[in-house]
């Protein structure tokens, strides 16, 4: 880039106001784990429509000063010493995987970030930038097609429809309180409906949104405080089903555990459903820890299983997961029992950059898809704080300079061109191009 100024992706700083605004002379820099550089014209696309700017606090922006060619670190506006700055991140729409975060250095009092993720933000030919790809360009979370009054239309015909069943309560109040775009689909009759179920989980996830119980990251919503029952399950269930085309329920959501510790009601859920009818996808969102349970939910009618991983390498996934009463290899064994079955697997891929793209997980990541049937990868980005994940994963591993996120997705889809990439669950319909 040097000292030309044409081409260049500008700097976007916040001040305590939160006013946002872009910094005359200094270009914005993306950070991958230790990694800082300019960002380039290449790197990035139009900030996609329903992501968010955010102003992170205690933290200072690291820039890249085109009068000097150096990265600096801005603790005050280089125009207006007395005003204070702050970096500024985009947390992207569904189906945009980060491939730098925004550049900073932490304040030495500086806590745990809230649970979004920070992709890289800048200023280009009179738009806001990111750095992202588009890995699924599907509208099932876009808030355009999800009209506050038509989901409050949706609830109040679901009252009527269901008006004993606390399943569909709770619904109502993920879709009304949390503004969660799963349950304001169920209400709409669109795609996927979740199934929140299980109030347990045996794993301590770094990023869990439900449950922080040492209160250093706030909640993003409450986790689910009641077990519905079979039938209360099966009713949502057959009513999503019964009335969207090509239909997807949904066992593990954001507001609950893992839905294999709730197996108790989720089996004859799943059979209630099955005895009813063939039509619609089950599917369940699990960390996949108990195999044992997994093949008699496929025995009962599961459809298919999407397995979280931040990691395929044992160390890093301990870091993030902190496994309780399973392991690793429990994981990988439900992977083969779901291939035993023929069932479909998606891996939800945790990914930040400078972690994700070092050359150790790359390597981990390509022996695991040569030896586990993988159908899908949904790319996701991690929704933790970046330079605190960088720190727990070089603790627990060693990461190398990364290659790229961009370079990391091109290289995974021509060595494994069968697997399809995505963000959303796809419904049976579509199997027969994925499975083989």
């Amino acid at each position: 880039m040097g000292k030309k100024k044409r081409g260049v992706v500008k700097a976007v700083v916040a001040n305590l106001q939160g006013e946002i605004f872009d910094l005359e002379g200094y270009a914005a820099v993306g950070m991958a784990g230790f990694l800082n550089r300019p960002l380039t014209e290449n790197d990035l696309i139009t900030m996609p429509y329903g992501s968010e700017l955010m102003m992170i606090p205690d933290r200072r922006p690291v820039v890249y000063n085109l009068s000097t060619d150096k990265l600096e670190t801005l603790h005050e506006n280089p125009f207006n010493p007395q005003e204070s700055l702050f970096p500024v991140s985009i947390f992207n729409s569904p189906g945009y995987v980060v491939t730098y975060n925004t550049a900073y250095e932490e304040n030495n009092d500086a806590g745990f970030l809230p649970l979004f993720s920070y992709g890289a933000a800048g200023w280009y030919q009179d738009r806001m930038v990111t750095s992202a790809i588009c890995v699924d360009k599907e509208n099932r979370q876009d808030l355009r097609m999800m009209k506050q009054e038509k989901v409050q239309e949706g609830i109040k015909k679901m009252r009527q429809k269901m008006p004993d069943n606390s399943l569909r309560a709770h619904l109502e109040t993920c879709a009304m309180d949390y503004g969660c775009p799963a349950a304001k689909n169920f209400f709409l009759g669109r795609y996927e409906a979740p199934l929140p179920t299980s109030q347990q989980c045996n794993a301590r996830c770094l990023g869990c949104i439900s449950l922080q119980p040492d209160g250093q990251i706030p909640c993003s919503q409450k986790r689910i405080s009641f077990t519905p029952t079979s039938e209360e399950i099966a009713e949502v269930a057959l009513v999503h089903i019964n009335r969207v085309k090509n239909a997807i329920v949904s066992f593990g959501q954001g507001c609950e555990g893992d839905p294999l510790l709730a197996a108790h009601v989720i089996g004859p859920a799943i059979c209630r459903i099955r005895a009813e009818t063939g039509k619609g996808t089950i599917n369940m969102n699990t960390n996949a820890g108990r195999p044992e349970i997994l093949e008699k939910m496929f025995g009962a009618g599961l459809d298919s299983i999407r397995v979280s991983m931040n990691s395929t390498r044992k160390p890093c996934y301990d870091a993030y997961f902190r496994p309780k009463g399973y392991q690793f290899s429990h994981v990988l064994e439900s992977i083969r029992i779901a291939d035993s079955f023929k069932k479909h697997v998606a891996v939800n891929y945790l990914n930040c950059p400078g972690i994700t793209d070092s050359p150790e997980e790359v390597d981990s990541l390509i022996k695991f898809l040569e030896n586990y049937k993988i159908h899908m990868i949904q790319w996701r980005n991690l929704n933790f704080d970046p330079l605190k994940y960088f720190q727990i994963m070089s603790a627990s591993a060693l990461h190398s300079r990364p290659i790229g996120m961009q370079k990391l997705i091109r290289k995974i889809g021509k060595l494994f061109p069968k697997i399809k990439f995505g963000y959303f669950n796809p419904p049976k319909e579509k199997y027969h191009f994925l499975i083989s």
